[in-house]
């Protein structure tokens, strides 16, 4: 069974029509966020959640489509979004759109999840150790 804990993570609605993101099913590792405006161009269309988060040091908040976005015409522009601590401006999803289909202000348009992650130090060298997999590339683990 695995063990529950939690993390306060200060959040800022930037208007009263905001949803705050909140899980679908007790378990899941992400939280559904809402679209309160949606911006279309040539390009992309864009939508705020009218969300500000303030992601604590040494967390790092994930932005992922959901997998509803499989019936739409859109595909995340950015593939996932990484929220840094630093950032203070409003949580937006950016998609390509290949078509009519796509989310509506209300919908919820994707879904969010914190991740503690450590500081990297790069130790440069020549030598480094032996692995079964060693340098096989894309689709090699499938060949016999």
């Amino acid at each position: 069974m695995a063990m529950e804990s939690s993390l306060k993570i200060k959040i800022k609605k930037l208007s009263d029509s905001v949803v705050i993101p909140k899980y679908a099913h007790p378990g899941d590792a992400g939280m559904d966020v809402y679209a309160i405006s949606k911006e279309k161009t040539d390009k992309y269309v864009e939508y705020g959640t009218g969300l500000v988060f303030e992601v604590p040091a040494g967390y790092v908040m994930l932005a992922f489509p959901r997998s509803s976005i499989s019936k739409l015409d859109l595909i995340m522009a950015n593939s996932v979004g990484v929220i840094d601590a630093g950032y203070r401006g409003e949580l937006k999803f950016r998609f390509k759109q290949n078509g009519a289909m796509d989310y509506k202000i209300g919908d919820r348009i994707g879904q969010i999840i914190f991740i503690p992650f450590p500081v990297i130090e790069f130790e440069e060298t020549q030598d480094l150790s032996e692995s079964v997999r060693g340098d096989g590339g894309w689709g090699s683990t499938g060949k016999s």
